[in-house]
């Protein structure tokens, strides 16, 4: 079974395992599940699995998505139940089905977090309806500043005990816009603690991504 597509949650204290670590332990699962993944073929094998956009580590999640490929021909409907038999703590399986479409479609993310130590609501809300925002980020030919305002669809805040709550939808891909790039373009005002939340995916033209 090839092209299929797995969507889980990765929250708790999963949230503190690296990508690479991600990778092993899926394959663990689906291993300990009976699930036979397919392999490539040469000297080094290594199983068809991909995440789509992998978190940063701390970041939690709602809506992961892993592109992977089956030996055999599997229930994806009773998937998502075997395996969770055998996840750890904080990771779940949600879905699996066959991909529709590829990995590059994913677009959009919806986020939620909390933002400690810095300014108010009001100040963030003012601050990204700017029409430009610049903000460093390295890349291969070392740091550079772009604009990141085009790629900020929504940014509203709230007033908390203690610093602001915060709904964000954001560019994910071509070009890609963090919650950790969005906060340091805030420079002196960053907040000195935040944590978000990824929710919901979206295409391009802001319907669900599977």
């Amino acid at each position: 079974m090839d092209k299929l597509r797995l969507k889980f949650s990765k929250t708790g204290r999963a949230v503190y395992i690296s990508h690479l670590d991600l990778m092993r332990t899926m394959q663990r699962t689906f291993s300990r599940a009976g699930v036979g993944l397919k392999y490539s073929e040469g000297f080094n094998p290594h199983a068809k699995i991909s995440i789509i956009l992998p978190l940063s580590v701390g970041t939690a999640s709602l809506c992961e998505y892993m592109d992977f490929s089956l030996t055999e021909e599997r229930d994806l409907d009773a998937l998502p139940e075997l395996l969770n038999r055998y996840m750890p703590e904080g990771i779940r399986a949600l879905e699996a089905y066959e991909a529709p479409g590829k990995g590059a479609e994913l677009r959009w993310l919806r986020l939620a977090g909390v933002m400690k130590g810095g300014r108010d609501a009001a100040f963030y809300t003012d601050f990204f309806a700017r029409d430009s925002i610049l903000a460093e980020r390295r890349g291969k030919r070392g740091l550079r500043t772009d604009d990141i305002a085009p790629a900020i669809r929504r940014a509203r805040f709230a007033d908390i005990n203690g610093g602001a709550e915060a709904e964000l939808i954001l560019h994910a891909q071509e070009p890609t816009l963090s919650p950790e790039l969005m906060m340091a373009s805030l420079g002196e005002d960053a907040p000195a603690y935040f944590r978000f939340t990824r929710l919901e995916a979206y295409k391009e033209d802001m319907t669900p991504f599977r």
